[in-house]
């Protein structure tokens, strides 16, 4: 069975392309379609087929934008409620193409709505887990609780991944591959393994989730230290259920050259490298960069920016435009993307730079905030004295922090203190705000 993986590495989002007999099927496709069509045409294959194995959080999908241009057809669980033409796929569903058979097994426990696509030829078997099972852990069971057309509790879905796990795999054999739709780094889960595949052996072996342990033991370690919950999660759930608009005709953006002024009212996400924000910067700037393919721009930006929220995109250079809306359009933002800039040389607005002799030797004359993640906080504070205010939550809790000292921020490495700093400086404007930066190295 020939399959291709691939991979987004900013979102950890694993996609794939199945082949056989010139007809190609594919699962969890990312928001640009463009390069299926590519292993398609170097394959000379039809594609005739999308599966879907839920309305994912994380990013939007083009598996409308595919079938409309290729007339596949996609296949979801009419558990869903999707609302765009397809074909149920469940408990008993399958689909030949070639010399493979694809079955549907529903595996709620992430969603309600989840399943997981086997793919079988001949004694070959391999399993598209979704955001079921990755390699070393589960989905998490608290993204739909208030969103898409089946919502469920946390508690209720833990229970799901419970009897998922214990009864919808036990007919499979354990050399079948493991292929799930994320890996480390990703926020549909915790403490997943950098490897791309498994087999389900060994993550029958390997896998805390297949031990032998109790409903309520289960439940509680699946719920507890998951990571924050991004605030475009919810918001792409709806936008997939419903199908996203051909990613072509949403990169229509607006472009203004060297802008000295904007509206002040509506913010402005500059992804230029920290240096140069930090020398010249428009007002009510939020530093979120994207500098790099690895940087987490795309989770930044929706945990940052709220869904329908407006804003400018200031870039360094015209070069970049295409790449970063190509990175945009995969959360569904291009539609509140107001115009994308580039910064005019007569902008003096500068960043406060830190004395960092001053501060190692006088930190209690500093407000110290911490903006990382609260599972990080949980493991140990750098700074005794520092207040917690992670970066997805701190435009909301800008009234918890005082302003009778100068503000020192600081993250885990300098990415997440670039933004936080930003978010700090456009509130308190007569308050000295300081970003640690990479100097957090010589704290820890």
């Amino acid at each position: 069975m020939k399959v291709k993986q691939f991979n987004d590495e900013a979102l950890a989002h694993y996609s794939y392309a199945i082949v056989s007999n010139g007809k190609m099927a594919l699962v969890d496709p990312s928001r640009d379609p463009m390069q299926y069509y590519k292993y398609a045409e170097d394959e000379n294959a039809e594609i005739v087929a999308v599966f879907e194995t839920h309305p994912h959080a994380d990013f939007v999908s083009s598996h409308l934008q595919i079938s409309n241009e290729t007339g596949a057809t996609i296949y979801v669980s009419k558990l869903l409620g999707a609302e765009y033409k397809h074909k149920s796929f469940d408990d008993g569903d399958s689909f030949k193409m070639g010399e493979i058979n694809f079955e549907a097994i529903n595996t709620p426990g992430h969603s309600p709505d989840s399943i997981t696509i086997v793919a079988e030829k001949g004694n070959e078997t391999i399993l598209f887990t979704g955001d079921t099972l990755f390699i070393g852990n589960v989905g998490r069971p608290d993204l739909r609780e208030n969103v898409g057309n089946m919502t469920a509790k946390r508690v209720e879905l833990a229970k799901d991944m419970y009897h998922t796990i214990n009864n919808k795999f036990n007919d499979l054999p354990d050399d079948a591959t493991v292929f799930p739709a994320h890996g480390a780094g990703s926020l549909c889960g915790k403490n997943m393994s950098s490897d791309s595949s498994s087999t389900l052996g060994n993550e029958r072996q390997g896998n805390w989730a297949f031990r032998d342990q109790t409903e309520e033991e289960f439940v509680e370690e699946i719920l507890k230290d998951q990571p924050f919950i991004p605030s475009y999660f919810g918001y792409n759930v709806d936008v997939n259920k419903k199908g996203a608009i051909n990613v072509n005709k949403a990169k229509g953006a607006l472009l203004r050259l060297n802008v000295s002024e904007v509206d002040s009212s509506v913010i402005t996400v500059d992804v230029r490298h920290q240096e140069k924000f930090k020398k010249a910067h428009l007002y009510n700037s939020i530093n979120i960069m994207a500098s790099s393919p690895k940087q987490k721009f795309e989770t930044w930006l929706g945990a940052i920016i709220e869904p329908n929220e407006a804003f400018y995109l200031m870039v360094e250079s015209v070069d970049d435009i295409d790449e970063l809306l190509n990175r945009i359009v995969k959360i569904g933002y291009e539609k509140q993307l107001k115009e994308i800039i580039t910064l005019s040389d007569s902008v003096s607005k500068k960043s406060d730079v830190l004395d960092l002799d001053h501060f190692k030797n006088n930190q209690d004359q500093y407000t110290i905030v911490d903006i990382r993640n609260e599972g990080e906080i949980a493991d140990g504070k750098i700074f005794e004295t520092a207040l917690a205010s992670p970066l997805h939550n701190l435009r909301d809790n800008l009234k918890d922090i005082p302003t009778n000292k100068p503000i020192v921020v600081h993250c885990a490495g300098g990415y997440r203190s670039a933004a936080g700093s930003s978010i700090l400086e456009n509130k308190f404007k007569d308050t000295k705000i300081y970003d640690l930066s990479d100097a957090i190295k010589d704290f820890e």
